[in-house]
Formats: structure tokens, sequence, C-alpha cells
């Protein structure tokens, strides 16, 4: 477990109200509209996508708040389907998960959690998924960024 405080960045960014259950199927339908609508108003991809979620439920059919985030290199305003914002610093405890997403909690967000707990942090109630390399749900290499922000 590292303890982090993330960088300011700039997003193009969707929030839902969804479960667990449902991320796959609301991010296959809004990170491809996101990427399409950055390159029309000629905004620069500037990072990995970041799915920020607010209160995460430890169930699968809870619904929590989640933002698909993808970083941008923006000019000028902006006005379209989505929002543009900054995502605020944020003081975390962060895992690195590598492997397919079947692994994320057992062996990603398991162990940091229970780090997290055996260190006596307190937990701010959001929490970032940053998607550093990505080539499917079932792809051994797939590198994904655990952060857990922490009470200052």
């Amino acid at each position: 477990m590292d303890i982090k405080t993330t960088d300011p960045l700039t997003v193009l960014s969707a929030e839902r109200r969804i479960t667990l259950g449902e991320v796959a199927t609301a991010s296959a339908e809004l990170c491809p509209a996101i990427e399409q609508e950055a390159q029309q108003h000629g905004m620069a991809i500037s990072g990995p996508w970041i799915f920020v979620s607010h209160g995460l439920p430890q169930d699968a059919c809870t619904a929590f708040r989640i933002e698909f985030c993808l970083p941008v290199s923006a000019s000028g305003p902006y006005q379209g389907d989505f929002t543009l914002k900054t995502l605020a610093p944020m003081l975390c405890a962060a895992k690195q998960h590598i492997g397919p997403l079947r692994t994320l909690f057992s062996e990603g967000y398991g162990p940091l959690l229970q780090a997290i707990t055996d260190a006596g942090h307190d937990f701010s109630g959001e929490s970032r998924e940053v998607y550093r390399r990505w080539h499917g749900p079932d792809a051994a290499d797939n590198q994904i960024e655990i952060q857990f922000g922490l009470q200052r």
C-alpha cells in the first residue's frame, strides 16, 4: 500500500447512479461517447481512464454514484453532452492490481482495504480506479491502480 496525494486533473466526465453490476454496461456505452466528444471539441487525451466512486457499496445490488472520467487537455469553454471539470487532489492509499477484472476485488480491493484498516486510517468515501493498462476484462496484463481516499 502506498500513501500519496494525487494531482489535480482536468477531465471530461459523465456521472451515473448505478450498481456494481451495471458498471461494465455503463462504461461500454459512455467511454466511447466521451472519447468521441473530446475529439469533436479538439481536446487531447492526457491520461488513462479514471472511474471515481462515491460511497462504494460492499454488495452488487446497492446503487452508488460513479463518474467515468477521461483526462483531457482543454482550452476555452466547453458546451456539450458531458461535464468538463477538475478532479481535486486526494490523499489516498493506493495499490496496483495486475490481472483480469475477476480478481480485482479478491486480489486488489480486499488486501488494500485490510491494509488501510490495519493501519488505522479513516476513509473519505471517495475511491478511484485508474486504468493504466487495459486489454479487456479477461487480460492477465491489465494494470489498474486502486485508490481509496483518506481523511486528513
